[in-house]
């Protein structure tokens, strides 16, 4: 008994390493420009990791207006201005998502990095992939961004796409 568990302990050990040590990541850096417009209002944004028929594969993140309407209820009625996330997978959500949604974001570049193996990338399949990003703003404009990538990374590089109006620079770092 005694050599089986001294035997097994170093092989559970060492496959945790190994998981981890060859573990690819995916970073998105989303910009959201300054829009000059009497009334702005903070876009809602959602990003997603979509198959080649642009079905939704994974769910990386949505921003909308956390905020309660006066009968305390969450507000996540505009939410279906982000019509393709919303077609494709927003509606069969139930929200809000652990660790996906989150507040809508001001002017600038944000950052959202993501490991093989755990969530959302948890069991993501080898394949040809894009990053959506979709951005919708009340009084403003709609854009979606793809990004083609393949799965799983075999060597590093970097893949840019760029809105036009909601939408600034969408870069997608991918790292063995």
């Amino acid at each position: 008994m005694r050599n089986w568990v001294s035997a097994l302990i170093p092989a559970l050990v060492a496959g945790m390493f190994a998981n981890q040590a060859g573990a690819g990541e995916i970073s998105v850096k989303v910009t959201l420009p300054q829009i000059n417009t009497s009334e702005y209002h903070r876009p809602y944004v959602a990003i997603w990791v979509e198959k080649p028929d642009q079905s939704v594969q994974k769910n990386l993140a949505v921003w909308y207006s956390q905020k309660k309407t006066d009968k305390g209820e969450q507000s996540d009625k505009w939410l279906k201005d982000l019509r393709q996330w919303w077609r494709k997978s927003g509606r069969d959500q139930s929200l809000p998502m652990d660790g996906i949604t989150g507040a809508t974001r001001a002017v600038g570049e944000h950052a959202l990095t993501f490991v093989e193996g755990k969530e959302p990338l948890a069991n993501l399949p080898a394949g040809q992939y894009n990053i959506a990003v979709e951005s919708a703003r009340e009084k403003g404009g709609r854009e979606i961004v793809r990004v083609p990538f393949t799965w799983p990374v075999k060597k590093a590089e970097t893949a840019k796409a760029a809105g036009q109006q909601e939408l600034g620079d969408i870069i997608v770092d991918l790292k063995p």
